[in-house]
């Protein structure tokens, strides 16, 4: 890829008040970083999907929106869960941008990562999945489902990417396939 890509990243939002005034930052601070370097196109942007949320989320993000133009939301009309919420800011926006990175809201992942993603996308990489080095915030219990889990999955004979979760950028190909 010849342009720097304009790339949007999708975060599901539900009942998030307290980590948005950290995270818009954040998320801010990483857009401007990559635009200066020439990574990714000046609109890009990030987009919060509220998930029905009971708390303040929306207000922030919706204040934030018309102060900050590296900020979006999408409203949903009630709560259908983290899935659906991504899949509906995924199939929204799939053809405003050359690529979507879908992450959690409160910015669990490494924030970092999302230039080695952009990086792979601009090597002609359709798919990139953001993988969990390590899972030192979850409970032990939580450690050994997903082992199970993984572990039950590849028995059966489905090939899964061991510790990805919704952190992963999605070019506007596959978005398209996907809708």
């Amino acid at each position: 890829m010849n342009h720097p890509p304009l790339i949007g990243i999708v975060l599901p939002s539900y009942n998030e008040e307290a980590a948005l005034p950290h995270v818009f930052p954040a998320i801010t601070q990483k857009l401007k970083s990559l635009i200066t370097a020439g990574t990714i196109a000046q609109s890009s942007r990030a987009i919060f999907i509220d998930d029905g949320s009971k708390d303040q989320t929306w207000h922030l993000i919706d204040a934030e929106s018309k102060l900050n133009p590296f900020i979006g939301g999408l409203k949903l009309a009630g709560n259908v869960g983290h899935q659906k919420a991504l899949l509906a800011g995924l199939i929204t926006f799939k053809d405003d941008f050359d690529a979507l990175i879908s992450m959690d809201a409160d910015l669990q992942d490494d924030i970092n990562a999302v230039d080695e993603m952009v990086q792979h996308f601009r090597d002609g990489i359709q798919i990139v999945y953001g993988v969990r080095a390590e899972r030192k915030t979850d409970t032990f219990g939580k450690r050994q489902t997903a082992l199970w889990y993984y572990s039950l999955l590849a028995k059966m004979g489905v090939k899964v990417m061991y510790n990805h979760a919704d952190y992963r950028l999605a070019s506007r190909r596959v978005l398209n396939e996907l809708a």
